[in-house]
């Protein structure tokens, strides 16, 4: 029963990720979503997933600075 719990919630996360990619390839590839993109200045590393860990997102902020 908990293997079976377990195979269900991975195959959620897969369907997710597959879903994720293949609307956020539909925005942008689209005549509307491009437009917004360059009305607005929206770029790659603007958009972030909710999957990210804040570790992530704290190196993406410090990238550019050298505090050493």
């Amino acid at each position: 029963m908990i293997l079976g719990i377990i195979i269900f919630l991975v195959g959620l996360l897969f369907l997710y990720l597959i879903i994720e990619a293949a609307v956020r390839n539909g925005i942008d590839g689209s005549l509307i979503g491009t437009y917004l993109k360059e009305k607005h200045g929206i770029s790659k590393e603007d958009i972030k997933s909710p999957l990210d860990s804040p570790l992530d997102q704290h190196e993406r902020i410090n990238k550019g600075s050298d505090d050493t």
